[in-house]
């Protein structure tokens, strides 16, 4: 299958508002097959729906997958999975509804509140034994259960994403080499012989669980994918943390071989004792409030850094082991560049004095992104753009637009505020100093917006693209691009063009072109080898991520020069999963699934550290040089040493009430002069001083 391609500006841009009746309202995940939504049907009923991406609904193999997850959840829709509502496979965009089920995934849960106690992992596993058992009965094998496939409901909890399970009289078979799971979670068996996986694996999965569950890691535990999937398959488990009574029973779902693995019954059995009491509330805990002493929303105060778990590290060397991670998300800077810095890096003059302060000014959970221009913080969430003092985080003026607006920096071009994603009323540009419009552009339809140059690119459903100027709304030129069908665009921080890129069907080569936003004239266009991913530009090069066509994984950074036509391509020691990243001279830094964290010096053609951060995945990182910085999903903001890879500083978790959701992309941190800026779900919006973050 091949990795997920760009699609315009965010990871949404190339979506519908409506997936069949139901009306797509929000994000709540994100994964290299498609986005998952809140919806509403018309009769007010909430649901999640899985939309998948444009470029896979044109795959054969990817439709039938589809296919078969949808018949897989049918036929598993129970009291332990999220029913399956309405679904249309055959779709231009297929898609999939099921019953929205609110709480938050045993991944989350574990993360915010820390390791379950005992009580809690004996109706865990007692209600994961349940639904596998159901699952198992109508002849599916999951195949992918893991902590973020978890729900944690009041009733109990809930198995969901069926995406690679399997039926037992499925034609659809798993191919030769092709390895497909989560490693930490896999068994013994979906490495050694992948065809043959039984219901056997989705019990070996459930120990890996609950060890999980008891102590915050996994039973075979390192840095190194490779080195945990030779572990999983030659190595004991580590059940240190795990409670005496449950240690056991979770060793024997934990054996290599399936038949030694008890069934679900079995368990059902031993925990026998707590199933009459089995009150899955506790697994849910109250939503965290400001004590006493907790600041206001407005009031300034800096962070105390948490405390972290140091996580166990293997030596093991592990053989050539293969590993399946689906997709590739590649985040890109939304700045315009043609009259503002870049989002993560503004020269400004920092001043002696800079105290931190923090604020929530919408007053509403989810994480804005901001952008720094006209010497004012410019953010921006669903339904709102809004302006703060950087000084002091003081709200200066606020606009409200089309709740249909998707999360994004503004862009402060042509001496106007520009919201980085349109809005279903059209174009509107703001004034940077009162936030009033200046002008509004309506435009019938189009499926992408690319702010760059001074212009916004719109390109339209039959693949013109039209490009009106940002100071005034005037459109000046509308036409077809020469070899692009219908062409999203990319662009970076003062780079003057606009880049569309296009893979062979083959994933041989992949066809960069250059587009004079002013004219929408191609000015260069290039074959480059493999299937490659555009990720920064600068200097007069571009920069991508090369990826491997089969399993999405980032193997290489490539620097290509257009005026002289040369190439350099960097290797990785290993390769990275789900990889975005950014570039400052002749140093890249990548951020992969996982939380590992990357500097490669393109000079040298080396890897010069590589840094295992403890987050599940990281925002695309920003650099001024001497530091890195990433953001979390429970809104830490991270420094890392530039040049050591050390970890310098954090700020505290700020989750909110709605960290069950999941967002489709983590907002980048902001430098402006000296100091740095972040956004956390709970809606807060922070400044810190970026030259002391032991000090955060």
């Amino acid at each position: 299958m091949a990795p997920r391609r760009n699609a315009g500006a965010d990871t949404e841009a190339e979506l519908p508002e409506y997936a069949g009746h139901y009306r797509l309202e929000s994000t709540l995940g994100s994964g290299g097959m498609g986005v998952v939504h809140l919806a509403r049907g018309t009769s007010g009923m909430r649901v999640a729906v899985k939309v998948v991406h444009a470029s896979y609904a044109k795959d054969p193999e990817f439709r039938g997958r589809f296919r078969q997850e949808v018949a897989a959840a049918r036929r598993v829709s129970g009291a332990f999975t999220a029913p399956v509502v309405d679904a249309d496979p055959e779709a231009g965009r297929p898609w999939m509804a099921t019953l929205y089920i609110p709480g938050p995934t045993l991944s989350e849960q574990v993360k915010r509140n820390g390791p379950m106690d005992e009580a809690q992992l004996r109706r865990l596993m007692a209600g994961l034994a349940e639904a596998l058992r159901d699952i198992h009965r109508v002849g599916v094998v999951h195949r992918d259960l893991k902590p973020s496939n978890v729900l944690l409901a009041e009733d109990g909890p809930k198995v969901i994403d069926f995406g690679i399970s399997r039926p037992k009289d499925s034609e659809l078979r798993t191919e030769t080499g092709k390895l497909i799971g989560t490693p930490p979670f896999m068994a013994p068996e979906q490495f050694r012989r992948p065809r043959d996986v039984g219901p056997a694996a989705d019990v070996f999965a459930l120990g890996s669980l609950m060890v999980h569950a008891a102590t915050g890691r996994g039973p075979f535990d390192s840095d190194s994918p490779y080195v945990v999937a030779y572990q999983v398959v030659h190595d004991e488990p580590d059940l240190t943390g795990v409670p005496e009574t449950l240690a056991p029973l979770v060793l024997r779902c934990l054996a290599k071989e399936p038949g030694d693995r008890p069934t679900p019954d079995e368990l059902m059995r031993e925990l026998r004792s707590v199933a009459a009491d089995y009150d899955t509330q506790v697994f849910i805990p109250s939503q965290r409030t400001p004590g006493p002493d907790t600041p206001l929303p407005s009031e300034k105060t800096s962070g105390r850094r948490p405390s972290r778990r140091p996580g166990k590290r293997s030596v093991l060397g592990a053989g050539a082991l293969c590993l399946a991670v689906l997709g590739t998300l590649v985040a890109v800077h939304l700045s315009d560049g043609s009259d503002a810095p870049p989002a993560g890096a503004v020269a400004q003059a920092a001043t002696e004095r800079f105290t931190p302060w923090r604020t929530r000014p919408v007053g509403e959970a989810g994480a804005p992104h901001c952008s720094y221009g006209a010497a004012k913080l410019l953010c921006a969430r669903a339904g709102l753009v809004f302006a703060l003092d950087p000084s002091d985080g003081s709200l200066v003026w606020r606009h409200a637009v089309a709740p249909t607006v998707r999360s994004g920096p503004p862009v402060l071009s042509g001496g106007l505020v520009q919201p980085a994603l349109a809005t279903s009323r059209g174009l509107e540009a703001l004034d940077p100093d009162s936030g009033r419009p200046s002008w509004a552009h309506d435009e019938a339809e189009y499926r992408g917006l690319r702010h760059v140059g001074g212009m916004v690119l719109l390109t339209g459903a039959d693949g013109k693209v039209t490009g009106v100027d940002n100071a005034s709304g005037a459109t000046k030129w509308s036409r077809r691009i020469p070899g692009l069908a219908t062409p999203s665009f990319t662009s970076f921080a003062e780079e003057p063009l606009a880049y569309a890129t296009t893979v062979a069907e083959d994933g041989a080569t992949t066809r960069v072109t250059a587009v004079d936003p002013r004219t929408g004239d191609v000015r260069w266009d290039a074959d480059l080898d493999g299937v490659l991913q555009l990720f920064g530009a600068a200097d007069g090069s571009v920069y991508f991520l090369s990826v491997d066509a089969v399993y999405g994984e980032t193997q290489a950074v490539l620097r290509y020069t257009p005026g002289s036509g040369s190439t350099r391509r960097v290797p990785l020691p290993v390769p990275v999963p789900q990889a975005h990243g950014s570039v400052r001279g002749d140093s890249v830094y990548l951020m992969g699934a996982g939380g590992s964290l990357r500097a490669l010096d393109l000079a040298g053609r080396r890897q010069m550290w590589s840094l295992e951060t403890g987050m599940s995945r990281g925002s695309t990182p920003v650099t001024d040089g001497r530091h890195v910085y990433v953001t979390a999903p429970d809104g830490r903001l991270l420094a890392v040493d530039a040049v050591a890879g050390r970890l310098l500083g954090q700020t505290p978790p700020r989750l909110g009430a709605d960290s069950d959701r999941v967002p489709a992309s983590l907002p980048e941190p902001v430098i402006a002069g000296g100091h740095v800026y972040a956004t956390a779900p709970d809606g807060t919006v922070f400044g810190v001083d970026g030259r002391d973050p032991a000090a955060w």
